[in-house]
């Protein structure tokens, strides 16, 4: 292929692609989690004595839920970009299309059964899941969504596999705006304007997934209508060589996304597990009231969850920008990019999130405020969530490595080594610790998957240990000396604003961010690391703000 058919994207070095493509999904992942998180402060407010309860009740659909997304995709969405970029490394462009076509047809397909099952079987899920009566109408509510998110899915990974993350990334800023404006104006409706009824609120809150769908899909329609002519091009100068019936496509994808939908529901499994114990265990070792273990489990689950699926995001943004060059590299049997690819991947990941999960560490006390209310127990376990949201997202990051690795069956086995370890430190550690205890079991549970998943990664790539480690150590002490910075600020101007008080921890919150993102920022100039880590571009800024 000539220079003028090559997709713009090939131009580039593969750092250059894999920077490019983390920030394209880090500001919509940042962007779509912060409204995630936001809106919880209105909605928190105008639920006022059921605040608690209704946070619970929404968790619990959507952790049913979310397992009943990556069944009805099937894994495909990653699937699809991994074997479009393998296809479109070896100039097959016209294999790509074909397979994307039929995957679509197929996914909406599984949409509309999924979407039914889920339907049908909801007071069986709401009853196993401990919600009660009350939750089968946010299950049906939370079906619907079902019937769209496999094709919206399918989309998305065509235009990953194409090393195009912009479509993708602004289809999940704008679902996200739709999902919490109808999320918000409904809760508003229906709490301050109507009789009150907190489930019913809720039901509408996760109706919003839906609409939010709706405008993801325009979205993505959009953008591959507007690039159907650059396309096209690329699919005309195909070598064509390789004859692949439509059925072995489909085999052949299906075969690749089964491990994924393995690997990628771990951290909704473990989730599930915590659900479908809590509850229980506490009810047969304590005393405590049910609508107060409901409470616990929202503290726990709920409630941190919205703050650091933030931080996670950060890592899941490198771990999606990644896959497909990861996948080509492989496919070319490039060792020596494989290699460079995989210490970039584990470098770019402690450099964005060592700084924010330490950061939202020191703040965790304002933080809770903002969001919910002063409380010293929220505090704690948030503290413990943003430890384990390391763990989940190095797993993210590892686990989509070694699969475009063509690693699936590793990668499984790990999973489940870790879910074993998980499920059997469970029970006691929920007695021994009570909240606390699910966090620990699954950040033990993760950790021990992601030992065995980077060991497993080392041994393919042979990746360069001994740099790899210089790096990280380099990123933690910067995050350190952040932290220092970032601390004393907190401790000076926490002599003047309460922590105590919605509209001050904000106020806070911004001041002691701003002073260790420009310290942070600051080192990362300073020492290069952000030119070795970003590309020579970052150059240019260093130079304007005469930073030598």
């Amino acid at each position: 292929m000539d220079n003028q058919t090559q997709p713009v994207s090939k131009k580039l070095t593969n750092q250059e692609k894999m920077a490019r493509g983390s920030a394209w999904m880090t500001a919509s992942n940042i962007i779509s989690r912060l409204l995630g998180a936001v809106y919880i402060i209105p909605w928190y407010a105008w639920m006022g004595e059921h605040a608690k309860a209704a946070n619970g009740l929404m968790n619990m659909g959507y952790n049913v839920y979310a397992l009943f997304l990556l069944i009805s995709s099937a894994g495909i969405p990653a699937a699809i970009a991994k074997q479009v970029s393998h296809y479109n490394s070896l100039n097959e462009y016209h294999t790509s299309r074909q397979l994307f076509i039929r995957a679509l047809q197929m996914m909406a397909v599984l949409g509309v059964v999924f979407a039914g099952i889920m339907y049908i079987g909801s007071p069986w899920l709401a009853a196993a899941s401990g919600g009660g009566k009350d939750l089968i109408p946010t299950m049906r509510a939370l079906s619907v969504a079902i019937l769209v998110f496999p094709c919206m899915s399918v989309i998305r990974g065509y235009f990953q596999g194409n090393q195009d993350m912009m479509p993708f990334a602004l289809s999940q800023i704008v679902e996200q705006v739709a999902r919490v404006f109808y999320m918000l104006l409904t809760a508003f409706i229906i709490m301050k304007v109507g009789q009150g009824d907190y489930v019913a609120a809720v039901t509408q809150s996760t109706l919003a997934a839906f609409i939010g769908m709706l405008a993801s899909m325009a979205v993505l329609l959009y953008f591959l209508q507007k690039q159907k002519v650059k396309m096209d091009v690329f699919v005309e100068k195909s070598t064509n060589q390789l004859s692949v019936a439509t059925k072995e496509l489909l085999i052949e994808t299906v075969k690749e996304a089964i491990p994924f939908i393995i690997v990628g529901s771990g951290v909704t499994i473990f989730k599930l597990v915590d659900q479908m114990t809590f509850v229980k265990t506490m009810s047969d070792t304590t005393a405590y009231a049910h609508d107060h273990l409901i409470e616990l489990f929202s503290i726990f689950s709920a409630n941190p969850d919205k703050l650091t699926m933030v931080v996670i995001a950060l890592a899941t943004s490198i771990a999606m920008a990644g896959l497909p060059l990861i996948t080509e590299a492989a496919t070319m049997k490039d060792r020596v990019g494989l290699a460079k690819l995989t210490t970039n991947n584990f470098q770019l990941f402690a450099f964005v999130m060592f700084p924010a999960t330490f950061g939202m560490m020191l703040l965790a006390y304002p933080l809770n405020t903002l969001f919910y209310s002063p409380d010293h127990l929220g505090t704690n376990v948030l503290i413990q969530a943003c430890i384990a949201g390391l763990f989940l997202g190095l797993y993210m990051l590892a686990s989509n490595m070694l699969q475009g690795m063509y690693q699936n069956t590793a990668a499984i086995v790990y999973l489940a080594v870790g879910f074993v370890v998980k499920l059997i430190l469970q029970y006691p550690l929920i007695r021994l610790l009570e909240v606390y205890g699910p966090l620990t079991a699954t950040i033990i549970g993760f950790a021990v998957t992601c030992f065995l998943t980077v060991r497993k990664i080392h041994k393919v790539t042979r990746f360069n240990v001994s740099l790899t480690g210089r790096r990280v150590l380099l990123i933690f002490i910067m995050t350190i000396i952040m932290l220092i910075a970032a601390g004393i600020c907190r401790m000076i101007f926490g002599l003047v604003l309460d922590v105590d008080s919605k509209f001050q921890s904000l106020v806070l919150i911004i001041l002691v961010a701003g002073v260790g993102m420009v310290a942070y920022g600051y080192l990362a100039l300073k020492t290069r690391l952000a030119d070795k880590l970003l590309g020579d571009r970052v150059g240019s800024l260093r130079n304007k703000l005469k930073i030598k």
